[in-house]
């Protein structure tokens, strides 16, 4: 579907000096988000490619994974190594039982 697959990570697997990079819309963040998440909408990436550091590992997160996974094809097309797409999204996510915030710092919802 996205070409040659890219590369996943779950959510357990996600390490706490890991950066955690969501490309969902402002009213999705708003609602609720991983806290110390980076938010970056995908729409915006090409003219915001300089936030995404290279030289730590990055996690991409969307909704339910399908958003992310073009980012991270998109980031791996233009030279990045050490990305890797969050298998499930925001969804499993929560299901993991990790904590979500929302804008106003109160417990947050996925949505």
């Amino acid at each position: 579907m996205f070409g040659p697959q890219v590369p996943t990570v779950t959510v357990p697997e996600i390490a706490d000096d890991t950066y955690l990079l969501d490309v969902r819309e402002d009213d999705e963040w708003a609602a609720g988000h991983a806290p110390g998440a980076h938010h970056l909408p995908m729409m915006e990436l090409p003219s915001r490619l300089a936030e995404v550091p290279t030289d730590r590992d990055v996690a991409v997160i969307c909704r339910s994974g399908g958003r992310s996974a073009q980012v991270v094809a998109y980031l791996v097309r233009n030279g990045w190594e050490q990305v890797r797409n969050v298998e499930g999204g925001m969804g499993e996510w929560a299901a993991a039982g990790r904590p979500v915030v929302g804008g106003d710092g109160q417990p947050g919802r996925v949505l």
